[in-house]
Formats: C-alpha cells, structure tokens, sequence
C-alpha cells in the first residue's frame, strides 16, 4: 500500500454503517470512527444527529472523510412522521422546524468565527427570520422523467415509466412521485400519477439516461401566489414529436386544475445533457399565456418560463424587507444619494428600495442579459423612476465606470453561491462606499469575504438569517457592513 494509504481509517469505496453524533454547516452529518489510533471524523451529506446510516466513502485523507448516503437505517429519535411523500429535495422534512433553525443558526454562526475570523459573531446577530410557508412554499417545480424506476420495496432498480425525482446521487434512476412532497402545491403534486399515466398510455417512451434515447424529459410548474394560476411546460426531444397531441395534454391540464390553467409551454430538448432546457432547440406556446405575474412587497413582477425569482416568495418578502432596512437604517445615506446594486438579478431589491426612497438613483448591474431586460420591463411596470440596469459583468462595469469612486454611500451585494471573485470584492471596496448591504445563499462564501471586508476597514455590524427552504440545508444570510 503506498505510504500515503498507510493511516487511513477507511477506503474510498468503502461503504460503513454509521451513527450521526453531530450537524456541520450545509447539512452535513458528522459520524466518528474510534480506535486505539485515535478518532477519525466522516462527513455524510443530508443526515442528521442521532441516525443510524448506510454511506460510501467518495473521498478520504488522513484526518476525516466525506461519504454519499446511500440510506437512512434507523430514523433520529428528534423526527417525527409527515403525511408528506419523502423526496431528495427536502431531507430532513421530518425535523421539526424549531431544531431546524436551531442547527442552521449555530452551524452558520460558527463559520464567521472560523473563515470569517469573527470572535463575537454571537453578540452582532439581529433576527432569525422563518419562512411564513413551512410547508407548499415553492412556486416552481421539475418534475423528471425515466425509463428506470426505482423499486421501493425491493429497494433496487426497475424498467417502468417513471414521473417524479431523480434518486438522491443517482442521475439515471427516477422515482415516481405518488402524492404530495409537502414542497410545491398540492393540487399538482397530488396529479401528478395522473399526467404520468396520460404520457404512459401515449407509447411514446420516457427519457432512458444511460442509453440517451426517448421522447419525455421534463415537466416543469410555475405557480404564482397572487393569482393561483400555473404555467406548465413539457420537456421532450423532437423524437416521435408529430404522434404526440401536444393539444390534447393541454386539454388534460385543463381538465385537471380548470380555472387555475394559465397556459402551456413546450420545449425541444435533443441534447444529452441533464438539464431542463437545452442550450440549441426552441420552446413555443401550445395555449393560453406565457407569462405570470407575482407580486412582491406591493410590486408586480412578470415571471416567464425562463426568468429567475424567488422560490420561495412569500419568504423572499420577509428577505428583502430585512435588506430595505439595513438599507435604510441611515436613510440621508440613501435620499438623493447613488445607491448601487450589484449582481442584481431581475433587480428586485433595486425596484423595492425605489419604492421606498423616491429620490435614491439606483443603478442595478448583473452580467445576464435576460435578467436585466426582465428588470428593465418589471421597473416600467411599476412606474419606478430614477432606476438603470446594466447588463454587464460587475468587475468590467466598475472598471469602465471609475467616476463611481467615493461617491456611493451604500451598495448592495447579492452574488451567486460562488460568491465574489477576489479582485472584483477588491475594487468593490475601492469604491469606498460607507455602507455594504451584502446578502448571500451561500455564507461560506460570504464569510471568507468577510475578511477580506474587514482587513480593508469595514466592520460588521450586524447579521441575519432567513430561512428560504425549509426542510434543507439551505440558508440565507444578510450582513450590514460599515466603514471604520
């Protein structure tokens, strides 16, 4: 065995039966291996203190190991049963929501004190904010089909026509959704065998991964709350496309969900790839609209198949009305003042402080065009004035625009989990702003710019947490900055 194998616990491949002692930040169970050689720590994605687990072991190194779940053995004695159908995308549904919050507030904390360097992260925390929908709080859902199943009972692999999720970590296995996941709405998920048997009996074959062949793909749901309509869009190749009634599938919607029918989409995706819409072939409208409109905070906002919002919405509310605030918690820094927002998205927040503060000039800036051109439309819509967007990359768009420099009292970030590149966080900063309103999906990355934020002369002043997904690892988080 090569030296460097010589003081491993465990093996890559190795597959172990563990049980879960502690949470790590991201969901991340934390099993321990002990021997006389000392403890040896085991990281497993999507599990929880007090389970009994079945992992395999991806990657290994002298001091720990991170595993893939392959299966929960024996339940945590904290969960409790749900009526709800279990699913990849809400693994710890049967959590109660108070110990949720309770694992995600102290593990996030914990990672301004390590990456962050922040010692009294404790003192500086203002609010955790839960989502007002526990439970049926998405307004979009993709629905996946497959020619392999997966077999409950047997718990192995099975040749059936499959409308669902994909198995947790396998990409080739589908698992039929047979009512509601407790995530998206009722109605829809509870009709889903239904659409599922009408595609069944048409012949036409689903989606085969490993063979790369077949007609169904996809089943996408939009939702919009404040008028209860929903937007479909079927997924397929041009395979076998004119023995398809892509007319009478939107009758059977129609049939289904009557008044609430806002209209259906149909896309071509001939490419390999797994991924909803593909990069070449062409979507168009069978019947009815293909837009909804949400609103947000007193705003209406036009949402296509395509545009990015909020998934949550009724939480994004509560998200942004936590940002206008640390926004405006000096509001002569915000009145007739130049407030940037960058890696804006659809501008959202932009359009919400221009409501709030009529003599703020807001310039939004995100590097998608089709984000910016749905913020451009949705500010006209809402009659906001003093508003620009740019579609440009944000470090190109500060360099191009140098007259910015000590002349912005407040910026507001909001980057993708990624977070912010090294030099475009630097002349960020440059821009000797008083105050930063940073908000993240990702605070890992968030707390390892803070350092960076701090060692340039800001502090923190104050953090918050808003729970957009419950019932997944997920968090958001919300830090005021301020120049020393």
């Amino acid at each position: 065995m090569p030296k460097r194998e010589r003081n491993r616990f465990v093996k890559r491949g190795q597959v172990l039966i563990l049980k879960i002692e502690d949470y790590a930040f991201g969901g991340k169970g934390i099993a321990r291996i002990r021997s006389k050689e000392g403890e040896f720590v085991v990281f497993i994605p999507n599990t929880l203190p007090g389970q009994i687990v079945k992992a395999q072991v991806k990657k290994s190194s002298k001091k720990y190991a991170e595993c893939k779940l392959i299966e929960v053995l024996q339940n945590s004695e904290d969960e409790i049963a749900v009526p709800y159908q279990d699913i990849p995308g809400a693994p710890f549904i049967q959590l109660p929501i108070e110990l949720q919050h309770k694992y995600k507030k102290e593990s996030t904390l914990s990672l301004f004190k390590r990456i962050g360097k922040v010692e009294n992260i404790n003192d500086l925390f203002d609010e955790f904010i839960s989502s007002p929908n526990i439970f049926h709080y998405r307004n979009k859902m993709e629905y996946t089909f497959s020619a392999i199943g997966y077999d409950r009972e047997n718990k192995t692999d099975v040749d059936v026509f499959t409308l669902g999720f994909k198995r947790r970590g396998v990409w080739w296995m589908g698992d039929n959704l047979e009512k509601d996941s407790g995530l998206f709405d009722k109605q829809v998920e509870d009709n889903i065998k239904l659409i599922r048997k009408y595609c069944e009996a048409t012949g036409l074959s689903p989606w085969h991964g490993p063979k790369r062949e077949g007609f169904f793909r996809y089943f996408v749901v939009r939702k919009s709350y404040k008028t209860d309509q929903l937007l479909f869009n079927l997924v397929t190749t041009s395979y076998r496309l004119p023995e398809f009634d892509l007319n009478g599938f939107s009758t059977l919607l129609k049939d289904i969900f009557k008044e609430r029918f806002c209209g259906l989409l149909h896309s071509i995706n001939d490419e390999t790839g797994d991924r909803t819409l593909a990069t070449s072939g062409n979507s168009r409208l069978i019947e009815g609209e293909d837009k909804i409109v949400e609103e947000l905070l007193g705003l209406n906002f036009e949402i296509s198949m395509k545009s990015f919002f909020q998934t949550n919405p009724k939480s994004a509310e509560k998200l942004y009305s936590k940002v206008i605030d640390y926004a405006l918690e000096i509001k002569e820094a915000i009145d007739n003042s130049v407030v940037m927002d960058l890696f804006c998205g659809t501008g959202t927040i932009g359009q919400i402080l221009a409501s709030k503060s009529s003599n703020a000039k807001i310039i939004g800036v995100d590097i998608i065009t089709s984000a910016i051109e749905d913020a451009k439309k949705n500010s006209k819509r809402n009659n906001l004035k003093g508003l620009q967007f740019y579609a440009s990359d944000v470090g190109k768009f500060l360099n191009e625009y140098p007259k910015y420099q000590n002349k912005i009292r407040t910026i507001i970030l909001d980057p993708s989990r990624t977070g912010i590149a090294p030099k475009t966080l630097k002349k960020i900063i440059n821009i000797n702003a008083d105050r930063i309103v940073y908000v993240s999906c990702n605070p890992a990355t968030q707390a390892r710019d803070t350092v960076e934020l701090i060692e340039s002369g800001y502090k923190l002043k104050k953090l918050s947490l808003v729970d957009q997904f419950p019932h997944t690892s997920h968090i958001e988080s919300i830090v005021l900055f301020e120049k020393l």
